[in-house]
């Protein structure tokens, strides 16, 4: 009888604590990797995470927890990765251990800025590791909704249809639905996309635009979303599948969303770095706007992608969110 397949998590944010709590419903063993180790010991007392969902308890024996990178990457057999954009490059930098016979699945949301490559992508040109071996998790589902165990749905994409179906079948509960594809590069870009997108709403909110702009702008920016992935990757795809349409949806609309909350701060009148310490955790679509702009051509900044080049000018040019969103919306229909 062989040994059942190991999971470790990458991460110690709220996607990461809610990824530890839908494997803890299937897995006897859950390994987990933080690099606090403050976080790390008062889970192991206290049974819970004290910064991110702390109302999610865990029972610390299902748990083998360590702060050594390379301790888990040698541990665990399918590798999840749950650390923010910014950060992962410098702590995939510590990692030492051969990990090209594992299995990858990238949970991070975003490019990795350093070199404008998707998780998937870096791990197969740096670490070798096989494409049939990377996976991605996407949603629509939000770490809160998690915690309070609401229904909620995940898509996990990867090109080996058994390792998709395995993966999902670990982390589907009475409140997790799950569903697989193919499309590990589409929905990679979508799942970093669609904070952008959010950013956007926040915005509008902020600037006191209501509902009907709203819906206008969420249907333009899938619009917007399936341009910019066939550009980069032309496949058989349905962008209103939830893996898509429904993720952006909810990171457009939900309370829950911290981009739609980093976006409304910045249409009050919020700076992006006032904005940004006011916030306890990281709006991924911050560093996503300006990874989807180097990757876009000439052309498509003119032209084509009207709501990303919006948000990229108001984060990262300082210009002004109310007259950029009225030059925005005279490009929308």
């Amino acid at each position: 009888m062989s040994a059942p397949i190991k999971y470790a998590v990458f991460g110690s944010g709220s996607w990461a604590t809610a990824i530890v709590k839908m494997l803890c419903e299937n897995l006897e063993e859950v390994g987990w990797y933080m690099r606090s180790a403050y976080i790390k010991e008062h889970l192991l007392k206290q049974g819970h995470n004290p910064s991110y969902l702390s109302s999610v308890e865990f029972h610390t024996a299902q748990l083998k927890i360590s702060n050594d990178i390379n301790e888990m990457a040698a541990y665990a057999d399918v590798l999840i990765f749950v650390i923010p954009s910014a950060f992962i490059h410098d702590e995939l930098q510590k990692m030492t251990v051969d990990v090209k016979d594992k299995i990858i699945v990238s949970a991070v949301k975003g490019i990795m800025p350093e070199t404008g490559k998707l998780v998937g992508e870096h791990f197969h040109d740096i670490y070798n590791v096989p494409l049939e071996n990377i996976a991605v998790i996407s949603g629509p589902c939000h770490a809160e909704e998690v915690a309070l165990e609401r229904l909620s749905y995940l898509t996990i994409a990867c090109s080996d249809e058994s390792k998709a179906k395995d993966i999902a079948k670990n982390l589907a509960s009475d409140y997790i639905k799950t569903s697989t594809s193919d499309d590990v590069i589409g929905i990679e870009y979508a799942v970093m996309l669609k904070n952008i997108y959010a950013i956007a709403a926040g915005i509008a909110h902020g600037l006191g635009y209501g509902d009907n702009f709203q819906s206008v702008l969420m249907s333009n920016a899938i619009r917007e979303m399936k341009r910019f992935i066939k550009k980069r990757h032309k496949m058989k795809r349905n962008i209103n599948d939830s893996a898509y349409l429904g993720d952006l949806l909810v990171t457009g609309y939900s309370l829950f969303s911290r981009n739609r909350m980093f976006g409304n701060m910045i249409g009050k009148g919020y700076t992006v770095k006032s904005a940004q310490m006011e916030m306890n955790m990281v709006a991924e679509g911050y560093y996503a706007t300006k990874s989807a702009y180097d990757l876009i051509e000439k052309n498509e900044r003119k032209d084509k992608l009207p709501i990303i080049n919006a948000i990229y000018a108001i984060l990262y040019e300082g210009k002004d969110p109310k007259r950029t969103f009225e030059k925005l919306t005279e490009r929308l229909d």
